[in-house]
């Protein structure tokens, strides 16, 4: 980046924070206010269509913390004010910066769900965004075609891991339509899980080969987060935790197309077309 843009980013965010009243972040466009904490060399923002992998933080203004991952995902929607889609334009490849949004407008309007107990209404929260990369949707389509052609018979090698598996452990799992496999370990206390519940669960993950590569145990930290949005656990996993009561503990057996597909994890943990077991504990449901 050239000295003249470093310096203009320096004056343009001295003259906006005069307008915040947030000490250290700058009035944006939209509703949003901004602290930027890295700049990157690419002057081209992120743009709807996009492809993004992105590491994000969920925050209180409190700064604690109930969300952080990575994620790749295409921004579809930027024209409501004070959007996480908003934030995201605001970026190019290699910037990093934290954004004090509306809590109602991210919850209510973007995931479409109710605000979690633990931020009042008309509170605001902290959103921080680390723009790992930008792909147009051309890139992202050609990538992805070259990829699987790559590994196009990987499918039917893990058919016959999981299979293998299954046969050598002879475990008592039911199959849901889906093709997720599960098994009760303990009874919870009948209280169904419903689309909106701000959830605190345990859970560990592992493959096949029983080595762990997630445990929420190990890092003393549940889990919390609102059943039922975007970005926060895999679609088996959201389906297993569905079928699942308050107190209730159960085995999850989660093919690829479940899990982490045909790409594997964005942090390159787990491999593509890779079965995973889940062992989760609901700990309590608001």
């Amino acid at each position: 980046m050239n000295l003249f843009r470093y310096l203009f980013v320096v004056l343009l965010l001295w003259t906006c924070s005069k307008n915040s009243p947030y000490p250290g972040f700058s009035a944006g466009k939209q509703g949003v206010y901004y602290k930027l904490i890295k700049i990157g060399e690419s002057e081209v923002k992120v743009k709807t269509t996009d492809y993004i992998t992105a590491d994000i933080e969920y925050r209180t203004l409190a700064d604690s913390l109930f969300f952080s991952g990575r994620r790749k995902l295409q921004l579809q929607n930027t024209e409501s004010e004070g959007s996480i889609e908003s934030c995201f334009t605001m970026l190019s490849e290699g910037e990093c910066a934290e954004f004090i949004i509306s809590a109602d407008s991210f919850f209510m309007r973007t995931l479409e769900t109710s605000l979690p107990a633990f931020l009042p209404a008309g509170s605001m929260m902290k959103v921080k965004l680390d723009i790992v990369e930008i792909q147009t949707l051309a890139e992202y389509t050609k990538e992805k075609e070259a990829f699987l052609h790559w590994i196009e018979d990987f499918g039917d090698y893990e058919k016959i891991v999981l299979q293998q598996y299954l046969e050598e452990e002879q475990l008592p799992v039911e199959l849901s339509s889906s093709g997720l496999l599960h098994l009760t370990l303990h009874e919870g206390n009948g209280k169904k899980i419903e689309k909106g519940d701000t959830l605190t669960v345990n859970y560990e993950g592992r493959f096949l080969n029983g080595k762990f590569f997630d445990s929420t145990i190990k890092r003393n930290q549940p889990f919390q987060f609102v059943f039922g949005t975007e970005w926060q656990v895999v679609k088996g996993l959201e389906e297993a935790i569905g079928m699942m009561s308050e107190g209730e503990k159960a085995l999850f057996i989660l093919p690829s197309e479940l899990a982490f597909g045909t790409e594997g994890s964005s942090t390159g943990i787990i491999p593509p077309f890779t079965s995973t077991i889940f062992e989760v504990e609901i700990i309590s449901v608001k």
